[in-house]
């Protein structure tokens, strides 16, 4: 698959999923295998662009797959400037938020409140495409609400201004991620359009994603909390998809090493005392996601060493090994 002029080696996306899509959390998902993920929004916000925090979103390293930069904004002048901005930095994709359903982020008109004014949205797009040479693609979801999903027509138009692919979440904004994603829209867009269009929402098993496939023709899927926890998925997928057999779940010894690697990734780009509390919501989903594992969770993310943290992981998937 393609993206404009960039290649995509792989069907499955991860999302761009605030605090977690950082760049430890791509280096691991793409070191167990194939998949193609996007890192954290930043905000087009001149006050915010060159901050610390959005710095630290934009970093690009080895092993992190291409480098698709997201942008929440709803000021088209700002939504251009930052685009040049993070296409100077070394961005090869810019992806524009329109799906974003905070409601700080809705409040502020950026995400998926663009979705309510058509004319606004199309400026943001139509600005950005016009100043940089990479790619464009856009997220949204299938619309404010009930009475009002409307993402066919924006996909539509965005095709016309130059868009290069399309993630739609199946579900509206008001929705937030509570019930279930529908697909029916997806495969409407999917229809009408000649560019890749991505399938979201609650694609959280290789059966899942491979039905979701099948039934909207969607050129790929992208894994967002389903990932979390568990970065084996988007490669188990991906395996799959390209004829293999899916590798199935970790051994308790493979989840150790893959833990400790993410967590010393993680350790080295933020230092070690800010590591080691940013690291604590990963490692809850870990645990989250192993059997027996839940009641090492209390004791395990009120610790404030990191060797002490690795010793207790290891003793306890080590007799989980036997």
């Amino acid at each position: 698959m393609w993206i404009g002029s960039a290649e995509v080696g792989s069907q499955v996306f991860t999302a761009p999923m605030a605090g977690f899509s950082d760049l430890p959390f791509r280096q691991t998902v793409l070191s167990l295998g194939n998949c193609c993920p996007e890192g954290e929004m930043v905000s087009a916000n001149p006050g915010l662009l060159g901050s610390e925090e959005s710095q630290l979103r934009v970093s690009f390293g080895e092993g992190a797959g291409l480098r698709i930069v997201q942008l929440l904004g709803a000021n088209p002048a700002w939504m251009a400037r930052a685009a040049r901005f993070v296409e100077g930095l070394g961005a090869q994709v810019i992806d524009i938020n329109m799906g974003c359903p905070a409601k700080k982020v809705c409040r502020t008109e950026c995400g998926a409140a663009l979705m309510k004014n058509e004319e606004l949205a199309l400026q943001v797009i139509r600005a950005v495409r016009e100043v940089v040479r990479v790619p464009v693609t856009l997220k949204l979801r299938t619309g404010w609400d009930e009475d009002h999903k409307n993402a066919l027509d924006i996909a539509q138009r965005a095709e016309q201004l130059g868009v290069s692919l399309i993630t739609v979440h199946g579900r509206t904004r008001m929705q937030g991620y509570a019930g279930r994603a529908e697909y029916d829209t997806v495969k409407r867009i999917k229809r009408s359009l000649s560019i890749p269009v991505i399938a979201n929402g609650d694609i959280d098993s290789v059966d899942k994603a491979l039905r979701v496939m099948d039934y909207t023709a969607a050129d790929g899927v992208m894994v967002g909390r389903g990932c979390l926890g568990d970065p084996w998925l988007p490669a188990r997928m991906s395996a799959v998809f390209w004829g293999s057999a899916d590798p199935g779940q970790p051994s308790p010894g493979e989840r150790l090493r893959v833990i400790l690697g993410h967590m010393d990734r993680h350790l080295r780009f933020y230092g070690e005392r800010l590591g080691l509390r940013t690291f604590r919501k990963h490692l809850l989903w870990y645990l989250r996601r192993t059997e027996g594992a839940a009641p090492l969770a209390p004791p395990l993310l009120a610790l404030s060493d990191p060797g002490t943290v690795k010793e207790k992981l290891t003793e306890f998937f080590e007799k989980a090994e036997m």
